[in-house]
């Protein structure tokens, strides 16, 4: 056999072999595919104990793809958004989450999915108050905190008797005094630089906003200080007499901050 000939034999050899090969050597098939729905779910539940989020929520996916009715499918998609959420997927979890509650707004636990839509927005703020020796606050956006407060207020709003709504009461009232701290904190630096009007600005927002934030005790003593700083002496005296009669024993009015500095040095 010419040279030429035997070389085109062994890339049709080779070729054959490429393209049979599943044939020839077998192919590794899907474990699952004989799976009931009852076993898949068994099966990503396991692996969601163990932590194995991501082959969890393959399991989930292929229960849904072959067995999309029934209480099984459903169960599947509210647990691939709490796997997406606990694998610190926060779009794909918040996408699964909005995903549900609109194929299945009057599901008997659509509660849960508005309290994990609010506890996946809550966790990704949850350090705002922590910020000062990471970024500048002026840089964050509270969004997802705001986003995190509606939905734990739908929660409540719509399901008052729900378990989970005590838990989101708390998380509000934190995420209520997080966003006044934000304020705060943002008319700070306004203050600093000199922007006064901006400072006094975003205090009184944030008073108004917030009107029970504890946050609002430094923001009226920033409006103050603001105020003053402009020479808007009726104002600046109108807001004295709110901050002395809601805080009077507040340490900025003794000019003292909370961590004992004199209130020059404050900012």
């Amino acid at each position: 056999m010419h040279i030429k000939s035997l070389k085109l034999l062994v890339l049709a050899v080779t070729a054959s072999l490429a393209l049979g090969g599943c044939g020839v050597f077998g192919e590794k098939g899907d474990e699952t595919k004989t799976w009931s729905a009852s076993k898949l779910y068994a099966e990503a539940k396991d692996e969601m104990s163990n932590g194995g989020y991501e082959k969890a929520i393959q399991y989930y996916e292929k229960l849904e793809s072959r067995f999309p009715f029934g209480t099984y499918a459903q169960q599947a998609q509210m647990d691939t958004a709490y796997a997406y959420y606990k694998q610190g997927d926060q779009a794909q979890a918040l996408a699964a989450v909005e995903r549900f509650i609109k194929l299945h707004p009057n599901h008997p636990n659509v509660d849960y999915m508005y309290y994990l839509r609010g506890l996946i927005n809550f966790n990704d703020q949850l350090g705002i108050l922590n910020f000062i020796a990471r970024q500048d606050i002026t840089e964050r956006d509270p969004k997802a905190s705001r986003d995190s407060f509606d939905a734990f207020k739908q929660l409540v709003t719509q399901f008052p008797d729900s378990k989970y709504t005590p838990d989101a009461l708390l998380r509000m009232k934190y995420l209520v005094n997080a966003l006044a701290q934000y304020d705060v904190h943002v008319a700070r630096y306004y203050m600093r630089r000199g922007a006064y009007l901006a400072a006094a600005n975003r205090a009184q927002s944030s008073i108004k906003e917030y009107p029970d934030a504890p946050a609002n005790e430094e923001a009226l003593f920033i409006l103050v200080k603001a105020y003053n700083a402009m020479g808007m002496n009726d104002l600046r005296d109108d807001a004295n007499r709110v901050f002395v009669k809601n805080f009077p024993n507040s340490s900025y009015a003794s000019g003292i901050d909370k961590n004992k500095t004199s209130w020059w040095k404050f900012w």
